[in-house]
């Protein structure tokens, strides 16, 4: 599948990337059994935003599985027990990090569960605490590095869709990449910002 069809038009579309502005609950349903290779997604947590976040519905995930025989969740730590049970958990390591863990001091590290074969060759990689997504707005965000990284030891090829796709990481990694990806956004703030990013030509490949 090079893009989804939809009957509306996307929020903003280009070579490499599609951004979807609506419930990701919702617009799941659109997607076709495998119709996406890989789906890469950080879902906000501990908010309130929405139902799925605070009575830990995974309808969502459930979605995530029909579409991709591949899914990465990067979780957060106080929230890793409450996911349906992955086939492997990865992870990356931050030194020097200052967010705080829940039982006191520091966490040096995030969980990313893994449904479907676990392809990486490595699964826990050291990355800079920094984010190039500073200046973006968003609360929690990741280093691109890191989801270039993932994206690079899927192994895969084809489309990836992130379903909470806040500030466009996951889409901005991917187009750095020469992958195509859908990102799926119910805030249309982020829709806007992740736009903006992604209106930049594709930079130089590498992780």
């Amino acid at each position: 599948m090079d893009k989804l069809e939809l009957n509306f038009k996307p929020y903003y579309e280009d070579k490499y990337v599609t951004i979807v502005h609506g419930d990701c609950e919702q617009m799941l349903k659109w997607f076709s059994n495998n119709s996406a290779s890989l789906v890469l997604t950080d879902p906000p947590y501990g908010c309130g935003f929405d139902t799925w976040d605070t009575l830990h519905s995974f309808d969502w995930l459930t979605e995530c599985r029909r579409i991709s025989p591949l899914t990465f969740v990067i979780s957060g730590t106080t929230h890793l027990q409450d996911y349906p049970k992955a086939n492997w958990v990865a992870c990356w390591a931050r030194p020097g990090s200052v967010q705080r863990a829940g039982g006191g001091g520091f966490s040096h590290w995030e969980p990313i569960l893994i449904y479907g074969k676990n392809p990486l060759d490595v699964d826990c990689k050291v990355f800079s605490a920094n984010t190039e997504d500073s200046g973006f707005n968003h609360p929690c965000p990741k280093p691109l590095k890191v989801l270039k990284w993932l994206i690079s030891g899927s192994k895969t090829d084809g489309v990836i869709l992130d379903p909470f796709m806040g500030s466009g990481t996951t889409l901005r990694a991917a187009k750095d990449l020469n992958r195509k990806s859908i990102g799926i956004e119910i805030n249309e703030a982020y829709c806007e910002v992740a736009a903006k990013r992604c209106q930049q030509e594709v930079m130089e490949l590498g992780i």
